[in-house]
């Protein structure tokens, strides 16, 4: 028999069971469990904060999606009664499409269901920044899978103590019970499969994937340094359109560009955005410039600390080089041109 927890109350001086459930009770998953769990996610894990509420995937909504403070994203699937071994596969499901989420969509799930921008909402959520280095931080590097209900098969059990010791798979499942006393007290107890304590370091061990940051420059010469930049800039990914259409058209325009200024002109650039969204896609681009195989963006663009040790501010073009900048953009804004008036018209 799985996991359970079982209650008993001290009446006179005598312990009696006490069998009550969210069903017998009443009480649903999404109009009552997923609520008080999203209210204090603490009771599935101290690392994890919530970031949305039955989230649309490929394979149906989530029940909650959490993030914890190293960035991974974190699939919580409830159960109001006993875990089935099909939840396992209906989790896992959700992580092979969430797996493929880059940071936009993240932060647009995360600002829809908390108000907050996402780089806001962990700061706040793990206000520790001597630990956290936040525009750094590699947001989706890995999925956790948290199954939580009130029991748990045998064979779910097996295959969770399975994959976790054996395949290193970031999964547990949280067992309740859920109480109400003689007074009308409603009370939640829980136990995990696999201890906290073990999941954290292996949710740490699993960082072998980290993306290696630094801030020193590169040393290209002139026309490798051309053509790195160009290839970069060409790629159809939003992070380095906004590096091609705003950063680098501010920086030939004015010497410096603070974060707020940037995050104005990242505004100008796209209307739709408004300044809570600005604040995450400049943090995006602060990840771009940091990433270490990208030093040929730092060796072109310079930046400072002035704030805190992991905000980026201050940018600007190393004078040396701002030439060859405008030269790259001119370029990629005549292919551009050219590309449109070669398409095909109706």
């Amino acid at each position: 028999m799985g996991t359970e927890i079982k209650t008993w109350q001290i009446v006179d001086g005598r312990i009696e069971a006490i069998s009550t459930n969210l069903k017998d009770e009443g009480r649903t998953e999404p109009y009552d469990l997923e609520p008080w769990i999203a209210s204090n996610p603490e009771i599935i894990g101290s690392d994890i904060a919530i970031i949305g509420r039955q989230v649309m995937s490929k394979s149906g909504p989530i029940d909650l999606l959490g993030i914890d403070k190293t960035g991974n994203l974190v699939i919580v699937e409830i159960k109001r009664d006993k875990l089935p071994r099909e939840a396992l596969t209906q989790a896992i499901d959700y992580a092979s499409d969430i797996s493929e989420w880059a940071i936009e969509k993240i932060g647009e799930v995360c600002s829809e269901y908390t108000g907050k921008n996402l780089i806001e909402f962990i700061t706040e959520s793990f206000p520790e920044p001597e630990e956290i280095n936040v525009e750094n931080l590699n947001i989706n590097n890995t999925q956790r899978i948290m199954l939580v209900g009130f029991s748990v098969e045998s064979s779910l059990e097996r295959m969770i103590e399975w994959l976790s010791v054996n395949f290193n798979v970031n999964i547990n499942a949280v067992v309740l019970n859920y109480v109400r006393t003689r007074s009308g007290d409603e009370l939640l107890a829980k136990t995990t499969i696999i201890s906290e304590e073990l999941e954290r370091e292996r949710v740490k061990k699993k960082r072998k994937f980290q993306i290696s940051m630094s801030d020193e420059p590169g040393s290209h010469e002139h026309d490798i340094l051309a053509k790195l930049l160009k290839e970069y800039l060409s790629k159809d990914k939003v992070t380095n359109q906004r590096i091609r259409d705003v950063l680098l058209p501010g920086l030939l325009e004015q010497k410096i560009l603070t974060r707020e200024q940037l995050k104005k002109k990242l505004i100008k650039h796209d209307p739709s955005l408004d300044a809570s969204k600005a604040g995450y896609h400049l943090a995006t681009i602060s990840g771009q410039l940091g990433m270490e195989k990208n030093n040929f963006l730092r060796q072109v663009v310079a930046y400072e600390y002035p704030t805190y040790t992991w905000e980026k501010d201050n940018f600007s073009l190393r004078e040396e080089y701002k030439d060859l900048v405008k030269e790259v953009l001119e370029e990629l804004q005549k292919e551009q041109s050219s590309n449109k008036w070669l398409q095909p018209t109706a």
